[in-house]
């Protein structure tokens, strides 16, 4: 069965410092979460997204979805417009939706809102819409929002080696967050070199592997969960570097139940230039 598409585990990353998160991607000062619900709609295929019921004191109780894609597109508008009204119905409460683009494809305006006429009825869903790309890698470490660590070499400013070896350090040494290490690295090759980011990796690996926390993992053998959180980083790398071309290994890949030869899978990924190149390092002759 193949893992989630695009899945960093939104819910996990929001549920970290939920308050901080929801107030960053509502820009409302007084709003609390009051729980984090399920998003699952039983007549549309989800990704990744997060629904949430807060409460404020100026506009009272609502919900905020929260959907996260890799990149931009153009089928978003019509999906954010579905998404909202489910939510709406499904719990009888405004919803104030938000879509988060990960990766820039190119310099298109990229639209806020869905809008639709038919003979005179018109359809309107407004939604906010965040970049990655454009937000600052300050607010990351001094709100906090520990939930964007693993996105921070591609935040704006993110790039800096010094940058990415502090988020490195944070994801270290919370249990919660370390799994999500080679993510960030992922991000890393975007904006600094591949044997840079091998180097980051081994160092930071060396570290990990010495942490009680580690040992104690290792100990009781939970591989499942462990082998489900890589296939799902391998997912999600295959599509973000190599589109459509990358995904067609994944029938391959999720066939391996050795953790370490799925890590290394991993790395090959996080440093390969070319799908060819990745093909020889899975495939060698």
């Amino acid at each position: 069965m193949m893992v989630k598409r695009a899945d960093v585990s939104t819910k996990k990353l929001i549920s970290l410092a939920p308050d901080n998160w929801i107030k960053w991607v509502t820009q409302i000062p007084d709003i609390i979460v009051e729980e984090i619900l399920d998003s699952e709609f039983q007549w549309i295929s989800r990704e990744s997204d997060v629904l949430i019921r807060v409460d404020s004191q100026q506009y009272g109780e609502f919900l905020v979805l929260n959907e996260l894609q890799l990149r931009p597109s153009s089928q978003m508008p019509r999906r954010m417009r579905a998404y909202a009204a489910l939510a709406e119905e499904k719990y009888k409460l405004p919803t104030y939706p938000v879509l988060i683009n990960i990766l820039k494809i190119n310099d298109e305006e990229i639209p806020n809102k869905f809008e639709s006429n038919i003979a005179g009825l018109q359809a309107r869903q407004d939604y906010r819409v965040i970049n990655l790309w454009e937000v600052d890698v300050n607010i990351v470490f001094n709100q906090p929002l520990p939930s964007l660590l693993p996105f921070v070499p591609i935040l704006q400013g993110g790039e800096k080696e010094s940058t990415i070896r502090e988020a490195l350090r944070i994801l270290r040494s919370n249990e919660q967050l370390s799994q999500l290490e080679t993510v960030l690295a992922f991000f890393a090759t975007f904006v600094i070199e591949s044997r840079l980011v091998q180097e980051i990796m081994r160092w930071d690996m060396a570290v990990l592997r010495e942490s009680p926390w580690y040992q104690e993992i290792e100990q009781r053998g939970v591989e499942r969960g462990r082998r489900e959180n890589i296939l799902s980083n391998i997912e999600m790398s295959l599509e973000v570097k190599f589109g459509s071309e990358g995904l067609e290994l994944m029938p391959q890949i999720t066939q391996i139940s050795d953790l370490e030869q799925l890590k290394e899978i991993l790395r090959n990924i996080i440093v390969a230039n070319t799908i060819v190149e990745l093909r020889d390092a899975l495939l060698p002759n």
